[in-house]
């Protein structure tokens, strides 16, 4: 399974999902490759000071630099995990293809039910919405009201961005994340991906 995290910059949160995933996922035996990259990133540039403190503090030494996202890293991944909802419609608009295995990092691991089916509702909703603007038909009021409704309903999956924050910005986002990688590697290994 190759694993491609997604933020803005590339130097807080996807580093974090990066280093944290591929450790975690060694200490448990799974077969993972991991990589990231930002949205908005420049090639190169050092991950934050505390972003590589909270690394550190996890026993991760990993030299991990930014990247700008790019086609050959879609096309590289088999599942493109975003930390907010913004960076999920930033990669589907770049890179359309992409769609069918780009999720937020918390809406991939959601295991509430009743949040997965207006999940599936509101992408459904949205993708007609987007086929009718495309033909130049219109969209009926009702599925317009339905979308704003799922919308209020469903969790907000966006992971905290720590960039120019404290410390314990830091922690508090590297917490957040940890929680849902330990739910990513709980499905991965009920999954088979060994």
């Amino acid at each position: 399974m190759r694993i491609l995290f997604v933020c803005t910059g590339n130097t807080c949160r996807s580093p974090m999902a990066e280093g944290m995933l591929r450790k975690l996922a060694k200490e448990r035996g799974l077969d993972v490759e991991v990589r990231s990259a930002g949205v908005a990133a420049a090639e190169g540039i050092q991950i934050s000071y505390h972003a590589e403190g909270v690394l550190r503090d996890h026993e991760i030494h990993d030299r991990i630099t930014s990247t700008p996202l790019r086609a050959e890293l879609t096309e590289w991944a088999d599942l493109i995990l975003t930390l907010t909802q913004g960076h999920k419609r930033q990669v589907i608009q770049v890179f359309p293809d992409a769609a069918g295995k780009t999720y937020t990092l918390k809406e991939y691991v959601e295991d509430d039910e009743r949040v997965l089916e207006d999940l599936k509702e509101l992408d459904s909703l949205l993708a007609a919405r987007e086929l009718n603007m495309s033909l130049g038909q219109p969209f009926s009021e009702a599925d317009a009201e339905r979308i704003i409704e799922l919308r209020q309903r469903i969790p907000v999956y966006d992971i905290s961005d720590p960039f120019g924050g404290s410390r314990e910005d830091y922690d508090r986002t590297a917490a957040e994340i940890r929680t849902a990688l330990d739910k990513l590697l709980d499905m991965l290994k009920r999954d088979g991906s060994q």
